[in-house]
C-alpha cells in the first residue's frame, strides 16, 4: 500500500469520526453482563422490589426498590441519609427488571446525547457508566431526609434513571418506577409471589370473617386513598413536595 492510499484511509476515518461526533451518534461498548443470580442476591442492571412488612399487607402492589450496579450489588435508599449497599432492605428480592443499558444517554459532551433533552439532562447530571451514574446518585441522597410519602425508595430509583437518560426520559418519578416493576418485573421464584401477597391474603380473610364485607371496602378504600396520594404528590404538587 503506497503512501498516499494510507494518508487517504486516515482521511476518510478522521472524517467519518468527526460525522458522527457531530451527529451524537457516538458508539458506546458495554461490557458483558452476569447472570442473574438470585441465591446470591446479584441483579445486574436490574430494579429490585420486595414486599414491605404490615404496607404490603393491606397494599400488595406498595413494596420497597432499589437499583443494581452492573456487578449485581444492589443500592437502596431506606432511611434518611442512609444508602444500603449489597444489603437490600426487607428482605429478600421478589421481583427483578434487568434494564437495558443501549437505552441510556451516556454522553461525552453536549452533542453527543441520545436522549431528546440534551440540555436537561446536562443541567440534571449526566454520567459516563452505568455504575458512576448510580454512584453519582447515591452521594445525592446521602444528604437526603427519608419520608415514606414524598422522598423514599422509588425517588431514588427515578433519579437515577433520570441521570442515565433511560429510554430517552428525563421525567421518570415514583408512579412510573413503580408502574415499571410492576408491570414489566420477573419473579424471583414462586416463594416470592407467595411471600408477596400470603398476608394480604391472611389480612383480608381475617378481615371479612371478624368485620364482614365492611371491611373490603374499608381496605380498598385505604388502597385508594395511598394511590391517589402518590399520583396528587407527583404530578400536582411535585413542586411543593419536590425531594
Amino acid at each position: 500500500m503506497s503512501l498516499v492510499e494510507l494518508s487517504l484511509m486516515e482521511l476518510n476515518l478522521a472524517k467519518d469520526v468527526e460525522s458522527r461526533i457531530h451527529a451524537g451518534n457516538i458508539e458506546h461498548e458495554f461490557w458483558p453482563l452476569d447472570e442473574v443470580d438470585a441465591v446470591k442476591a446479584r441483579f445486574p442492571c436490574c430494579v429490585v422490589w420486595t414486599p414491605l412488612p404490615i404496607v404490603s399487607w393491606l397494599a400488595p402492589f406498595i413494596g420497597h426498590v432499589g437499583i443494581c450496579k452492573e456487578d449485581g450489588t444492589i443500592l437502596d435508599f431506606s432511611g434518611s441519609n442512609l444508602i444500603n449497599v449489597n444489603d437490600f432492605s426487607f428482605g429478600p428480592v421478589a421481583r427483578y427488571l434487568q434494564l437495558d443499558r443501549q437505552q441510556c444517554c451516556f454522553p461525552p459532551n453536549l452533542a453527543g446525547h441520545k436522549c431528546k433533552h440534551r440540555y436537561v439532562h446536562a443541567e440534571f447530571g449526566t454520567s459516563m457508566t452505568w455504575d458512576n451514574a448510580i454512584q453519582s446518585c447515591s452521594r445525592h441522597y446521602e444528604n437526603k431526609s427519608y419520608n415514606l410519602f414524598t422522598c423514599n425508595c422509588h425517588s431514588f430509583v427515578a433519579h437515577c434513571l433520570n441521570r442515565l437518560g433511560y429510554e430517552g426520559s428525563m421525567s421518570w418519578n415514583m408512579v412510573n418506577v413503580a408502574a415499571l416493576v410492576l408491570v414489566k418485573g420477573k419473579w424471583v421464584d414462586g416463594f416470592s409471589v407467595l411471600r408477596s401477597f400470603m398476608p394480604f391474603m391472611v389480612v383480608l380473610c381475617l378481615g371479612v370473617f371478624m368485620v364482614g364485607w365492611p371491611f373490603i371496602i374499608g381496605l380498598f378504600s385505604f388502597s385508594l386513598l395511598l394511590l391517589g396520594w402518590f399520583l396528587l404528590s407527583t404530578y400536582v404538587f411535585k413542586k411543593l413536595l419536590d425531594c
